[in-house]
């Protein structure tokens, strides 16, 4: 079964999955380090996996480079946004240094 072509429009899908991913392991452990621990171990397993198995499947298709960028760019936003919201996000100097690594990120992959 062939869930992903050589369509790079086609690996977006699995892209934001692996991202969506490691930013919720990212919450289960910020979770875990806040005293949340069954809760916060089930949401970081539970990232890691779905990470897991939707890496695999980009990585039968496309070049890990490639694969590599896109999710780091995309999985960046999502836990600067989720720091935001509970309090730990940036100020407008680090804010605008990290547009800057993301928008390097998403040039280099295009």
């Amino acid at each position: 079964m062939n869930l992903v072509s050589n369509t790079p429009s086609l690996a977006i899908p699995f892209v934001l999955a692996t991202a969506i991913g490691y930013a919720l392991a990212t919450v289960g452990m910020k979770s875990v380090a806040g005293g949340t621990v069954p809760l916060g171990f089930a949401v970081a397993v539970f990232g890691f996996a779905l990470a897991f198995l939707s890496e695999i499947i980009l990585m039968r298709r496309f070049d890990v480079s490639i694969i590599y960028v896109s999710i780091i760019a995309a999985e960046t936003v999502m836990v600067l946004v989720w720091a935001q919201y509970i309090g730990e996000g940036l100020g407008p100097r680090q804010l605008f240094g990290a547009a800057l690594v993301v928008g390097g990120m998403v040039f280099v992959t295009w």
